[in-house]
């Protein structure tokens, strides 16, 4: 089998890269999906809040993936169901299996990954206590109720303040059950702010921060869980536990992006983000081969994921067309002073038609800042900004006529505190 472009995942930013490739002149696109439908996790996400940015309308998760699936059935882009990617290698040679095809070898001109990203477990944080049913990821709770139709518990604690976690404290109080508290280990929420007015405000639902989960209790079924608050190196404080009667504890502590494949195929992966090293091209160290949404790194609004991937899927086929700029010596983008991360990595201006997008992230609250952009020592713009959280993802936009201008080998963010 040969394809143009081979898109791995058919969740938003998989969709969202199809469809913007087919719009760019590429006809042989494949999507593959290893869940029995298109639309990834947005079909389990009921909740509204979903397409502000892009559809400047507020949907639900369905109703949002709705607007793509029915999109790429219209552009006749074809798609594979219930199938599984065993490896992608350096040749970009897709092999995947099905029960109806069998095992597939799929020759692809470029190659998107789109797999998004996975919950850490209680292993993963190794949670201490006995190994009683009823604890959970907020994420496959959140299955059971909105799409398999299960109730997973009736009195819950919830460990993680993200932004899963938050929804379904509010998710799980409308279906009757009694929430007694979102625990949080740092001293600030991992979800955006609208969450926590909506989900936890709204219902009385405590957010306990600088707090952690010290035991779980029961035999069969979870019985009690203990709580204690922890010091500024994360560590319970001895004295400080109360314990919770429930049945459930939701997990909501950290999403890890889904990378085995970018791993096997050699893919540079950041030891920060968990994604791929890409360039402003959204390509991986690997030429011709592409990736977006989650799997590069956790997204905090979908909106996002599909500005992101609409790049990825317009320079994938740019890549087929032949008309990708490889450049001697790519920018590189760095951040200083509190910038955690920036995406892309790599800059190759010779692409930049219209602008330079950089999502970030900061590693603490702060309050009445700047984002600094600089070129070498020099000032190219600067951002005010009243609040950055963590949890909140940044948008710096640079235009093409200002990154002309660069004499330096890296674009540099740096976040400035105010004087009060």
């Amino acid at each position: 089998m040969n394809y143009d472009i081979v898109v791995i995942g058919g969740g938003p930013a998989g969709l969202a890269a199809a469809i913007e490739a087919k719009e760019n002149g590429v006809d042989n696109i494949l999507v593959i999906e290893r869940d029995r439908e298109l639309g990834g996790i947005l079909q389990q996400c009921i909740h509204n809040g979903f397409g502000l940015h892009v559809f400047k309308e507020e949907l639900t998760g369905p109703e949002y993936a709705e607007r793509f699936i029915e999109k790429l059935k219209e552009q006749g882009i074809e798609f594979k169901l219930d199938t599984m990617v065993l490896d992608i290698n350096q040749e970009k040679v897709v092999t995947a299996v099905n029960t109806v095809d069998g095992l597939l070898h799929i020759n692809a001109g470029a190659v998107v990954l789109a797999m998004g990203c996975r919950e850490r477990t209680r292993g993963a944080i190794n949670i201490p206590g006995t190994r009683a049913s009823g604890v959970f990821s907020a994420g496959t709770a959140q299955r059971f109720v909105n799409m398999e139709g299960y109730m997973v518990g009736k009195e819950v604690v919830i460990l993680g303040s993200g932004d899963i976690g938050l929804i379904m404290a509010r998710r799980m109080t409308l279906e009757g059950a009694k929430v007694h508290a979102v625990v949080e280990l740092m001293p600030f929420s991992g979800g955006l702010t609208r969450n926590i007015v909506q989900c936890l405000d709204d219902y009385n639902i405590p957010l306990l921060l600088s707090h952690t989960v010290v035991d779980v209790k029961g035999k069969d079924r979870v019985e009690e869980v203990v709580i204690a608050k922890v010091d500024d190196r994360r560590r319970p404080i001895p004295g400080t536990e109360q314990t919770f009667s429930c049945d459930t504890l939701l997990l909501s502590v950290g999403l890890i992006p889904e990378n085995e494949l970018s791993k096997s195929a050699g893919i540079k992966l950041d030891p920060i983000t968990g994604g791929p090293v890409v360039n402003e091209s959204m390509e991986t160290s690997i030429e011709g081969v592409f990736a977006c949404g989650n799997v590069v790194h956790v997204h905090d609004l979908v909106d996002w994921v599909t500005e992101e991937s609409r790049r990825a899927g317009k320079y994938a086929a740019r890549f087929v067309q032949k008309q990708l700029v490889v450049s001697k010596k790519p920018m590189e983008t760095k951040g200083e002073n509190g910038v955690r991360y920036i995406v892309p990595h790599k800059v190759q201006i010779e692409n930049i038609t219209d602008k330079l997008t950089l999502m970030l992230r900061v590693d603490n609250v702060y309050h009445n800042a700047k984002l600094v952009i600089k070129d070498g020592d020099k000032v190219i713009k600067s951002v005010k900004k009243r609040h950055l959280a963590p949890g909140e993802m940044e948008t710096i936009n640079l235009p093409a006529k200002d990154l002309a201008n660069f004499e330096g080998n890296d674009i540099i963010v740096s976040l400035q505190l105010e004087e009060e």
